[in-house]
């Protein structure tokens, strides 16, 4: 029994004076929907689609979504299924015999993640040649070369490897693009009018360009090749139509009722191209994104009829963090607007924070220093992190929802992350 309630007229315009403050602190650039029903109940934009030349964004720019194309994907493998194009549980090697393993990798592996096929783009090169050009032979060839991680079946590990190749089985059943695979089966159908497989970034489409913080502005991102992520990542969307699209999905309109069994039932907590995201007490599920400086998310509440999407082409703050305060509102639940204040400091005033700290309760040093007036964390092993004065002692990365208290007078200072508190101490 589901105690949630929804707040049909929930405050829109505190909601509206959320986006609008975390735009003009820099936070956020992106835009959001939410949809009851089958019907719109709230959406907004904030940002630049094109910051350089001051082209604002609307509800209706189109965001480069990443992994959440992976749920696109698994619903056309099924829909083949459906066709009788594909079987689920036929090999990896009726394909391609090249990928390590092949002969022991399913279709159904490859959906749940579970081939042990490596995903190339966690290799330290990877970024050196994402924006060029790749054919599909030469895709392949690159993931053919990646060793096996693990006997395919027998456990998770996130590869993007995994839905390339099903996206080129899809073309290869099909004798079609993907792309034009993707709008004869589900855009057309669903009328998805702001949704394609992406391209180089058309801004007179309404597209956007995508943005990373550093320190005191916004710096422009390269673009990953199209060629590249295919149907684990490619497609360029809205908030609102990824809305409409899960909508489409659960009313039965594209796959069938056994279908959508299937691509929900989990395997070490993920489906087909979805995982459980919950929020309070309620049980959800969806998909997440990041390509270049986009990041996205989804999740579709069944009981309560409401699917919930985000997409960033600029991200300063925590994205689950303006989730939480949207599906609040949404649901009813009390919250408040955090105050997004900003305290100057100057680069003498950073001396006395600088240094190396170490915790008994977690096995990781924090070592601070700075550049002019940003002072940065480096946690052990991890990049390095430009922090944000919030107050007189307190420093913030809200991307990542850490929030720093010095107390210089005791050489300490507590990190709060995610609900834990942890007490370092100056070396």
């Amino acid at each position: 029994m589901c105690t949630a309630s929804f707040a049909q007229n929930f405050d829109k315009a505190k909601l509206d004076s959320y986006f609008n403050a975390l735009d003009t602190n820099d936070k956020f650039m992106g835009s959001v929907a939410v949809i009851k029903n089958g019907k719109i109940i709230y959406t907004k934009a904030v940002g630049y689609a094109d910051l350089e030349n001051k082209i604002k964004s609307d509800v209706n720019t189109k965001y480069r979504i990443g992994s959440i194309t992976k749920t696109f994907t698994a619903v056309l493998i099924l829909k083949a299924v459906e066709e009788n194009k594909i079987k689920t549980d036929e090999k990896l090697s009726r394909y391609y015999p090249e990928i390590k393993n092949a002969d022991k990798i399913t279709i159904e592996d490859m959906l749940y993640h579970r081939s042990g096929i490596h995903s190339f783009t966690d290799d330290a090169d990877y970024f050196s040649w994402n924006i060029l050009p790749k054919t599909k032979e030469e895709l392949v060839s690159i993931i053919s070369k990646g060793e096996s991680e693990f006997e395919p079946g027998s456990k998770f590990s996130y590869s993007n490897a995994n839905y390339i190749l099903l996206s080129f089985i899809l073309q290869d059943v099909y004798k079609k693009p993907f792309a034009e695979l993707l709008k004869e089966k589900i855009i057309t159908p669903c009328g998805l009018s702001k949704t394609r497989y992406g391209g180089v970034i058309n801004i007179k489409n309404n597209e956007c360009y995508s943005y990373t913080y550093d320190s005191s502005r916004w710096v422009k991102e390269s673009e990953t090749d199209m060629s590249i992520p295919m149907g684990a990542g490619g497609i360029v969307s809205t908030p609102t139509d990824l809305t409409k699209f899960v909508e489409a999905l659960v009313s039965r309109k594209i796959i069938s009722e056994n279908s959508m069994e299937r691509m929900t039932t989990l395997k070490e907590r993920f489906g087909m191209g979805i995982f459980p995201i919950p929020f309070d007490t309620l049980k959800g599920w969806g998909h997440t994104g990041a390509i270049d400086g986009f990041s996205s998310m989804y999740v579709y509440f069944p009981k309560e009829s409401v699917t919930f999407a985000l997409i960033s082409n600029g991200n300063n703050y925590d994205n689950n963090s303006i989730a939480i305060i949207v599906l609040s509102a949404v649901f009813n639940k009390p919250y408040d607007i955090p105050e997004l204040r900003t305290y100057k400091v100057t680069s003498e005033k950073l001396d006395q924070y600088l240094g190396v700290y170490a915790s008994k309760d977690l096995p990781l040093k924090l070592t601070f220093t700075k550049e002019g007036e940003t002072l940065s964390v480096q946690a052990t092993g991890q990049s390095q992190l430009p922090l944000e004065a919030r107050d007189k002692d307190e420093f913030a990365f809200d991307r990542a929802g850490i929030i720093l208290e010095f107390n210089t007078d005791k050489n300490m200072v507590v990190l709060k992350q995610g609900g834990g508190v942890f007490t370092f101490f100056k070396e």
